[in-house]
Formats: C-alpha cells, sequence, structure tokens
C-alpha cells in the first residue's frame, strides 16, 4: 500500500507541476495514470471530467481528489489533493516573493510565451479524445454499432441549443446533459 501511495503522491505533483493551463491540462497525465496504473479507466475519465466539470471547486483537484479516493481511500484523496496543489503553492509563493524581478526578465516572459501554445495543444488532443471516446463506441469496429447514436443526438441537440441561444448559460447546458444522461441510463 505504501507504494501505491507514493505513486499517487508522484503522479499528482507532476500533474500539478505541469499542467499549466488548468483543469483541462490535467487530462493528457490521467489519460497516462489511467494506462500505466490502471487506477481507471478511460470511461471512468470521461465520467469523472463530466462530474468535475459540474461540481464546485477547480476540475483537475476534484478529479484528483476522486482518483485518490477511488484507489487508497479517503487517505489517498488526501495525499493525491494535497500533492496536485503543492506545486502550484511551491510555485506562487516563490514567484510572489520574486515578482518585480521575474516580470523584468526576458528569458521568463519568452518561456511563457512557448508554454502557452503547449497548453493549448494538449488540451486540443485531450478534448479530440474525449470527444472521439464519448461518441463512438471504437471497439465495435465498422458496423451501426461503432456509432453512440443517443450520445450523437445529445450532442447535437445541445450544440443547436448553445447556438440558437448564446446567452444560455454553460451550467444549464451541463444540467440538460447531465438529465439526458441518467434518463438514457435508466
Amino acid at each position: 500500500m505504501l507504494s501505491t501511495y507514493l505513486s499517487l503522491i508522484y503522479e499528482f505533483f507532476k500533474t500539478g507541476l505541469f499542467s499549466i493551463g488548468g483543469g483541462l491540462a490535467t487530462i493528457p497525465f490521467l489519460k497516462e495514470m489511467a494506462e500505466v496504473y490502471g487506477w481507471f479507466d478511460l470511461d471512468t475519465l470521461s465520467m469523472m471530467i463530466a462530474i468535475s466539470e459540474s461540481t464546485p471547486g477547480p476540475m483537475g483537484i476534484n478529479m484528483a481528489t476522486y482518483v485518490g479516493y477511488n484507489t487508497a481511500g479517503i487517505f489517498g484523496a488526501l495525499l493525491t489533493t494535497l500533492s496536485i496543489v503543492a506545486p502550484s503553492i511551491i510555485v506562487i509563493t516563490l514567484i510572489a516573493r520574486y515578482l518585480k524581478q521575474f516580470k523584468k526578465i526576458k528569458v521568463v516572459n519568452e518561456i511563457f510565451a512557448g508554454i502557452k501554445p503547449a497548453v493549448i495543444a494538449f488540451i486540443i488532443a485531450a478534448v479530440y479524445d474525449l470527444f472521439i471516446s464519448s461518441l463512438f463506441n471504437i471497439d465495435a469496429g465498422v458496423s451501426w454499432a461503432f456509432f453512440d447514436l443517443p450520445c450523437i443526438i445529445i450532442f447535437l441537440v445541445l450544440l443547436f441549443i448553445y447556438q440558437r441561444l448564446p446567452k444560455i448559460h454553460p451550467v444549464l447546458i451541463i444540467l440538460i446533459a447531465g438529465i439526458c444522461g441518467i434518463l438514457l441510463s435508466l
């Protein structure tokens, strides 16, 4: 069990350190954890993202807490939550201490300019993977079972609503999607 705790600490500290750009930037790290450790599968990852997006709090922290709890109980949830926020606390403390000096360093500004496109690429890759795994059944091969018709219909209807009513609040879209998912699973 100690090795599981250490793995959780290491993986979520690393995720917190390198997932610059918010909760969606944690998805590639979580996908890798699913493949390497088997703590959850990709369907569970999709569910975690949906739940984390629709519950209060930062998405990355919500997912870390879920994985920790699911893998190692309450202590695992505590470890993963602390591990994912620790890098931010350390970096913010250092930056706050030396903020004026950092603003003046050209290399630091150039590094952040280079990081932005990488973050966008990671987020696009993660969204693409989620899009494909949510709407299509890759394991079905070439047949009608390849298409997850209920999910595709929900997606198209909500996209249509969002396009026609651009001022509709995203929380309402999330609630409608959640209700549709519950109704379809009955």
